[in-house]
């Protein structure tokens, strides 16, 4: 990064004011991108180290560019300033790169415990395998032998020190609800063979972006409400979300009457008006550019879209297709009912079905809905109750590592997922 700095900035003259130049260029940017990383910590495997890398870059360009205008004498020109961002950002990604190959092909996992949390994991993982992960055994007392969906089961709690010093796990993940202090004795006896120890729901967290909902229990949302979690500040959220919905309204200002022209060409308005649930459950009005024929529900008879839904108009297959019918909802998001990012705002008729089959489904109105969210770019589109929890398992995620920059990545996968047309019904 020094050399990045110096190269850029020196300007061909390795002159006492360009290496100063360098060294504060070189600060603003390390203390950027440790930030980012800091604050990453369980984010990272989920997110990707790239777009940390990435954003922690961009964190770094803003304080320089404002440097620049309060210090004209730096010379930082816009030029240079990006040349400079763009060395930075190969450096790093290159070092990523190189740490990367240099850790361990593979990360040995023991898994204590079969229940309901343990079997699932390992479909799970089955279903959507993670590089570097290798699950080497179980360890259960009500299955002390035989297999669990593939994997040897090695034997009980009270076998476990001697099975972790055969095993020599670099992960063990405890997915037990009784006798966990047993687990925990058996594992401090044997804390010299260099293992690390995480949760069920915390190994969710890391490796899939998720929460594992059926496992959790109302003191995991105390590590929401926890005097060291760092909150996310509501004027910042506010901040970032005016000035997208701001900017977003005046660049797409001149494509909205072509698109109400184009709606308007089958019966029925062109904005579709409908009730949503908010933050805190309260009720407030979505505004979308209509995709489907007019009364397409019976009254009282909510439905969900499905695939090919007959009820779509052939503009508004388009419009779903690009996302652009949810464009009035910037309108929502100036008025403060909805966030750029967020869960999606459910309909107050699916309230009661959705509370009693999905647990603590009514948790995602801690947060203000958004237009779009991480259970939109990680979990696809939800038609029935099973991927209700799915999404949910998503917005919990998003409600434990919610801030500035998982909502710069949410933004630049929205933008990627708009581009491929992926997800949309």
């Amino acid at each position: 990064m020094w050399f990045a700095s110096l190269v850029v900035l020196a300007n061909g003259a390795l002159s006492l004011a360009a290496v100063g130049l360098a060294l504060l260029c070189t600060v603003v940017w390390s203390v950027s991108l440790q930030r980012t990383y800091a604050a990453a910590r369980l984010k990272r495997v989920a997110v990707g180290a790239s777009l940390a890398t990435a954003i922690g870059m961009g964190a770094g360009l803003v304080v320089l560019s404002a440097a620049s205008l309060w210090l004209p004498r730096l010379g930082l020109t816009p030029g240079r300033l990006i040349e400079a961002a763009g060395l930075v950002l190969l450096a790093v990604t290159a070092w990523e790169g190189f740490l990367e190959r240099a850790r361990p092909a593979h990360r040995r996992v023991l898994l204590v415990g079969a229940g309901p949390g343990g079997t699932g994991l390992l479909e799970t993982l089955a279903a959507s395998p993670r590089q570097g992960l290798e699950v080497v055994g179980v360890v259960d007392d009500e299955r002390d032998h035989g297999h669990v969906g593939g994997v040897p089961v090695h034997g009980g709690v009270a076998e476990l020190p001697k099975i972790v010093q055969r095993v020599r796990p670099d992960l063990v993940v405890v997915a037990v609800d009784r006798n966990r202090q047993e687990v925990f004795d058996g594992l401090l006896a044997v804390a010299e063979e260099g293992f690390s120890v995480v949760g069920l729901p915390e190994f969710y967290e890391q490796t899939f972006g998720q929460l594992p909902v059926r496992q959790l229990t109302a003191a995991w949302f105390m590590s929401v409400l926890h005097l060291y979690q760092r909150p996310y500040s509501h004027l910042v959220k506010r901040s970032f979300d005016v000035v997208v919905a701001g900017v977003a309204l005046i660049l797409l200002a001149p494509v909205f009457p072509l698109i109400a022209l184009l709606v308007r060409r089958t019966p029925g308005p062109a904005i579709f008006r409908q009730t949503r649930l908010g933050e805190g459950g309260t009720h407030f009005t979505i505004y979308k550019f209509r995709t489907m024929c007019e009364n397409a529900e019976s009254p009282g008879r909510p439905a969900w879209a499905s695939e090919a839904d007959p009820r779509v108009t052939g503009i508004g297959r388009l419009l779903r297709r690009t996302r652009l019918d949810e464009l009035p909802q910037l309108w929502n998001v100036l008025k403060g009912d909805m966030s750029i990012v967020g869960p999606r705002p459910e309909r107050p008729e699916y309230l009661t079905l959705l509370s009693d089959a999905v647990p603590f489904w009514t948790s995602r109105h801690l947060l203000k809905p958004g237009i779009t969210g991480w259970a939109q770019v990680t979990g696809g589109y939800a038609a029935d109750c099973a991927s209700t929890e799915t999404k949910l398992s998503y917005d919990l995620w998003y409600l434990r590592h919610r801030s500035l920059a998982i909502d710069l990545v949410v933004c630049a996968k929205t933008f990627s997922r708009l581009l491929s047309g992926s997800g949309a019904r």
